[in-house]
């Protein structure tokens, strides 16, 4: 059993062949996905449930992703809040701070971060977290999680830090205000090791694994297009770094998924 808790499947990389990756999906193992229904912004905010619907094995979020945060307007605020009660949205995000591109000027991002932990609130949905902070001193992580513990964490919906990089001081602090901590491909880069580091020590019921498809292929597949079916590769470089089969890292993070999004309960009252 694996489950890839962080995937991007509307875009048009996938145009081509996407029923066919989600089928190698399947046939690898892959027992539901979380398809982060940020897209490519306004417009596109109902991408992920669009998806979700065809599959009972998918699942779908929603949200603004800061890149697009300069974009959001109160009709896109008012669709997500509506989105927020279809059956098969299990998650707000990716939301939070982008200080790497900086596509959109960081008190938008702050503003648009904070208005959505809103609606998640009203929502009773957890968030997920896009954090990337810049090359220079001015640390995204620090920004991000004083947000989160002032304005979210009190709530007890937790959230995902998905595609972690931060410190292990980082990962603390986001363990202690309930969040999971997600690793994706770049765990097996070379250069990586600070990740592998926090994969190391990160408590098991409290990880999970994602492929952040179509980016960030893991070794092997590095420079090609990542996809769910790659998500065992995330797993392996985990056991290893942890001593433990790539199957029971599979088994151990699909049922800290489904328990963190009450999975269960979900398809028992369906």
């Amino acid at each position: 059993m694996f489950i890839d808790s962080h995937a991007h499947l509307e875009g048009p990389r996938f145009d081509g062949d996407r029923e066919e990756m989600i089928a190698r999906a399947k046939a690898a193992g892959v027992d539901a996905i979380l398809h982060i229904g940020s897209g490519t912004g306004p417009g596109s905010l109902d991408c992920a449930i669009k998806t979700a619907e065809k599959y009972d094995w998918i699942y779908a979020s929603i949200g603004i992703h800061p890149h697009e945060a300069a974009l959001g307007t109160d009709k896109d605020f008012d669709e997500l809040a509506t989105l927020a009660r279809h059956e098969k949205v299990v998650g707000w995000g990716e939301i939070g701070l982008d200080y790497y591109y900086d596509h959109s000027p960081r008190d938008v991002q702050k503003t648009v971060f904070l208005r959505q932990m809103e609606l998640a609130r009203a929502a009773k949905l957890p968030i997920i977290i896009h954090c990337r902070p810049s090359d220079n001193s001015e640390n995204a992580w620090d920004d991000t999680l004083a947000l989160i513990d002032e304005h979210w964490q009190s709530n007890g919906l937790g959230g995902i830090l998905h595609c972690f990089t931060g410190t292990l001081a980082h990962m603390k602090k986001a363990l202690d205000m309930g969040f999971m901590i997600s690793f994706a491909g770049n765990v097996t880069f070379a250069k990586a090791q600070s990740i592998r580091d926090a994969a190391k020590e990160v408590p098991l019921e409290r990880m999970l694994i994602e492929t952040d498809s179509p980016f960030l292929a893991p070794v092997p597949h590095r420079g090609k297009r990542n996809e769910p079916a790659f998500v065992k590769e995330v797993a392996r470089q985990i056991g290893e770094l942890r001593g433990l089969a790539t199957e029971d890292i599979g088994f151990k993070s699909a049922e800290n998924f489904n328990r963190f999004f009450s999975l269960h309960e979900r398809t028992r009252a369906v």
